[in-house]
């Protein structure tokens, strides 16, 4: 059975960092674009990073350009983000998604494997 597990979430204040993690089990996303998504209380899920497979290219959502760093581990099946600098808005539950495809995409459709979420809370 497929799997991604997120961690690392948790509640800082405005301007703290805090760096999530997901590992993927049942079979290996080596070959895989790798993203994060997240989705505020009442709002639609909306994209805000990707990896390609190799790692060779990144993507971000404007709002947090400068402030998150995605990276991956092909060795440890596992895609980290790296959030500084927080900010109120990014309260949300976190999702990683893997595709089956080795380029990422910005849409929810891009990607074939999700996990189950873990909550980001920034307070002012």
């Amino acid at each position: 059975q497929v799997q991604l597990a997120e961690s690392g979430g948790g509640s800082v204040q405005a301007g703290g960092s805090l760096r999530l993690s997901c590992a993927g089990s049942g079979r290996t996303f080596s070959n895989s674009a790798l993203g994060w998504f997240r989705q505020a209380p009442g709002k639609e899920r909306e994209f805000v990073s990707y990896i390609s497979w190799n790692g060779g290219r990144t993507n971000y959502r404007n709002s947090v350009k400068g402030r998150f760093t995605i990276s991956r581990d092909n060795a440890e099946n596992a895609v980290y983000l790296q959030m500084n600098n927080l900010k109120p808005e990014d309260t949300a539950v976190y999702y990683c998604a893997a595709s089956l495809k080795a380029l990422g995409g910005v849409l929810d459709r891009d990607y074939d494997y999700w996990g189950q979420g873990t909550q980001v809370t920034v307070s002012s």
